[in-house]
């Protein structure tokens, strides 16, 4: 892991929260990342976090953005959060208004983080360069129309990670030559968890196990996501009084117990560490989360021989999303959003694959070297030609 460019630490004055604002690197100005909340979150994660971002961008073929993560320790159930979340937002203000875009990650929600950048005149964060490019603000436009908008009876926003990470799955499992309506556990039901679980049912594959913060459901015969996923409550989970009777019901932390092909976290970080590990059954691990596995367990992952479609690989749909119509890659469409996205995630999933294939390499190790960032710096574009010239 190499060093941060910038690292910020705040206190809270009126709880004992605590949150930092991590910048790996800017391109030309500008970084972008989530901010989460979670109890359990610290400085060193949010590192990680902006790092990963930092790759993301690139597997992103993002020429614009560089990575960067906040995170807040605090319960993103508290009834004070968006207080919470207000007060932290309010501090980065200086960074927020000079190119530091931060949107939502796991506990906090877009429209929050929207709602407060609205209260102090900033609709999206963009440099000052930005602010002057007519086609920047004409994306701006066009990517609020797009929030509004629904695809599979979802809001796009919550779909388009989630269905990045399903095509990713998807293309792995192709490549490994998996047979037909493979065994999938999904960990983790929020909007990631749900969309991807949604889309992958909608490809063939059998969901036959989801945990939440509460609980872990099962069922042999694959469980009915679109149900489960109506009535599912604001934080993720599902209402046991509208499961089939065929459905277990047990503790989450089973999740590994379960026997399946594909697994897929979809939560919080380092959840397959050197405890658990050795226990995995599936022989394809999607990270649908940002760094699920802890370093001590995925060198047991990778001696196991245990393929994986890495975080930025898999889960790269929501800043694609952002990136691709702020800059005007894409036609400001919800399914035109959604099939760049698929041809993103398969392609560099085939390549990851194909490259690790033909090294003999583990995919995680082949993936920091084909998306390492390169293009890193504080300087703005001089004028909006500049930014052409990098699409």
């Amino acid at each position: 892991m190499t060093k941060p460019y910038l690292v910020v630490e705040w206190n809270d004055t009126e709880t004992d929260a605590q949150g930092w604002l991590v910048v790996h690197n800017f391109v030309k100005g500008y970084t972008g990342g989530g901010t989460r909340m979670h109890p359990t979150v610290t400085k060193e994660e949010v590192e990680r976090l902006a790092e990963a971002m930092a790759y993301k961008y690139v597997a992103s073929d993002s020429g614009t953005t560089g990575g960067c993560k906040a995170g807040i320790s605090y319960d993103y159930k508290a009834p004070d959060a968006y207080a919470v979340l207000r007060r932290f937002l309010i501090a980065m203000m200086p960074y927020i208004d000079i190119g530091v875009s931060l949107g939502s990650d796991l506990g906090t929600k877009y429209e929050d983080v929207l709602k407060i950048f609205n209260e102090f005149g900033i609709d999206i964060p963009l440099t000052k360069s930005m602010k002057q490019d007519p086609s920047v603000l004409q994306g701006i436009k066009d990517f609020d129309g797009l929030m509004k908008t629904r695809i599979d009876g979802l809001l796009l926003n919550d779909a388009v990670t989630g269905y990045g990470v399903a095509f990713s799955a998807d293309e792995a499992w192709k490549f490994k030559n998996g047979k037909d309506g493979a065994r999938v556990v999904i960990q983790g039901f929020g909007c990631v968890g749900a969309s991807c679980a949604l889309k992958l049912s909608q490809l063939g594959y059998k969901i036959v196990g989801i945990s939440d913060a509460n609980l872990l459901v099962t069922c042999e015969d694959g469980l009915d996501v679109q149900k489960l996923m109506d009535h599912k409550n604001v934080y993720g989970e599902m209402d046991q009084a509208y499961f089939e009777p065929n459905y277990t019901v047990r503790p989450n932390s089973d999740w590994l117990d379960v026997d399946c092909d594909i697994l897929i976290p979809c939560a919080l970080e380092d959840v397959i560490n050197q405890s658990n590990a050795d226990t995995v059954k599936a022989s394809l691990i999607v990270e649908a989360a940002n760094i699920p596995i802890s370093s001590e367990g995925d060198e047991i992952i990778k001696q196991r021989g245990i393929d994986i479609v890495n975080d930025f690989v898999a889960n790269l749909g929501a800043i694609r999303f952002y990136d691709a119509v702020i800059f005007g890659l894409v036609q400001p469409d919800p399914q035109a959003v959604i099939d760049d996205i698929e041809k993103l995630c398969r392609r560099n999933t085939y390549q990851l694959f194909s490259e690790a294939k033909s090294q003999n390499r583990y995919q995680r190790d082949v993936a920091y070297e084909i998306f390492k960032p390169e293009v890193s710096g504080l300087l703005e574009y001089a004028d909006p030609s500049e930014r052409e010239a990098v699409r």
